[in-house]
């Protein structure tokens, strides 16, 4: 009894099926991007924008374990030292967005929002209560803007200012919230905002 031989199809040597693997490698990868591409162009932003932020965090995560295992976590820890700023900034943002600022009469309502600002199914419109239909009242303004009643212009519009840094749509923030935060500047300043 000799050794056993290869298995190989009636006239294909090793190297013609190694060769026909990889055809099939490729086209099933072909398929899967042209998939993945189909799924970005029919995808949401903020769906791709979680998308990525949990690619960046498991990687992320990844890399840290990766050099914690290989005797190397004095670079992990360093590295988290040098973006723990930047991400506890991120993260009091995200909360800042998602708190919602439901005042009386707003927890739960529905229906569409007056403010010119907003945009429907917008990145920050899942999950925040819709306020009521009508204008806000000043006591709903003080509210929104954190002031006591009877706050002079000054305190205004440094609450305006503060609370817009981290609610603004371009810093990650919600539309929706903006708009209240706009929406209550203007009630209590009687629309002279300049």
């Amino acid at each position: 009894m000799g050794s056993p031989q290869p298995i190989v199809a009636e006239g294909r040597t090793p190297a013609q099926i190694r060769a026909m693997l990889w055809l099939a490698l490729g086209a099933l990868t072909l398929f899967l991007f042209l998939g993945g591409l189909r799924a970005f162009e029919q995808a949401s932003v903020s769906t791709i924008k979680s998308l990525l932020l949990w690619i960046a965090a498991l990687g992320g995560l990844t890399l840290a374990l990766l050099l914690v295992l290989t005797g190397r976590g004095s670079i992990a820890l360093g590295a988290l030292a040098m973006f723990g700023p930047l991400l506890w900034n991120r993260f009091r943002a995200w909360q800042f967005s998602r708190s919602g600022f439901s005042g009386p009469g707003n927890a739960g309502a529905s229906g569409t929002s007056g403010n010119a600002g907003s945009r429907s199914g917008t990145r920050g419109d899942r999950g925040a209560p819709r306020p009521r239909s009508g204008a806000m009242t000043r006591q709903e303004a003080y509210q929104v803007l954190g002031l006591a009643p009877g706050a002079n212009e000054d305190d205004i519009r440094a609450a305006h200012h503060r609370l817009m840094r981290t609610a603004h749509p371009d810093a990650g923030g919600s539309d929706w919230l903006a708009a209240r935060i706009n929406m209550a500047r203007d009630v209590l300043l009687d629309g002279k905002h300049a």
